[in-house]
């Protein structure tokens, strides 16, 4: 069985040193591939030498997180385009995208200062991936409908679009089906509290699943309050294979046959 975690921050692990530990339980788990998400330009180099030393296990993609853009995004962004040009190529750009929730709480002004600087680093990034026609990884929280329209704005191909973490519910899932983009979901499918995520994944559809872990974040039940790590897909996709009445196996095989499709792996 294979499973593929389609959104994963594996710098975390590497630079603590526990990454072959890691590694070792995601496939014991039977999570065999993972997608190492670039956030900013300190992690692109060092992820994309993880793929290369795990060839077939870890693949990576380069972009600037939101929450990462500052001043000198330009300077940043600038450098995405190289990583396409030589050695262990990335499978996607990202994640990029836009964040209001965690925007500066110390003034409007300087809040709108750095929403400011995601725009215009998200257009600039949105501009590279229409260039280069690879797929697109989007961080959107609390600016849904902005992101969407920037998205539209573009000419980028909706098909080559996921939404990772998907934390909204059915109306907007409506809006990304409508233009042929995917929801990727996480963890946060097994709480408690988050009918309006499962409800948009059944919207989507098994057919177009795809599942992440984002860790170290998003902790799945039943080991919620631990930091997180690729193996712990397993119980996501376990759950999501209940909603849809199928057998973990059946999941892992449609899962798997999409998230290659979509990032070409």
């Amino acid at each position: 069985m294979t499973l593929i975690d389609t959104h994963t921050h594996l710098d975390g692990f590497s630079r603590a040193g526990s990454l072959d530990a890691v590694l070792v339980r995601a496939r014991e788990a039977g999570v065999t591939e993972m997608v190492s998400i670039g956030t900013e330009g300190d992690d692109w180099a060092l992820i994309r030498d993880l793929a290369t030393t795990h060839p077939g296990v870890v693949h990576y993609s380069v972009g600037l997180h939101p929450c990462c853009v500052g001043e000198n995004w330009a300077a940043e962004v600038a450098q995405i385009e190289a990583f396409w040009s030589d050695g262990e190529k990335p499978v996607a750009l990202g994640e990029c995208g836009l964040d209001r929730f965690h925007l500066p709480k110390d003034g409007m002004a300087k809040a709108e200062r750095v929403f400011t600087w995601q725009r215009a680093a998200f257009k600039a990034q949105l501009v590279i991936a229409k260039r280069l026609g690879c797929p697109l990884v989007v961080h959107s929280r609390g600016a849904f409908v902005e992101s969407v329209a920037m998205i539209d704005a573009s000419g980028i191909d909706w098909t080559k679009v996921v939404f990772h973490c998907f934390s909204e519910g059915s109306v907007e899932m409506g809006e990304l089906l409508k233009r042929g983009a995917h929801g990727s979901f996480t963890g946060v499918l097994t709480y408690k509290n988050a009918e309006n995520v499962r409800a948009a994944m059944k919207i989507q559809g098994l057919g177009r699943l795809m599942l992440e872990t984002d860790a170290p974040y998003l902790t799945p039940v039943p080991h919620r309050g631990k930091p997180n790590e690729p193996a712990f897909m397993r119980h996501t996709a376990e759950y999501a294979a209940d909603m849809f009445g199928v057998g973990l196996a059946e999941l892992a095989e449609v899962t798997t046959k999409t998230a290659r499709a979509f990032f070409g792996i």
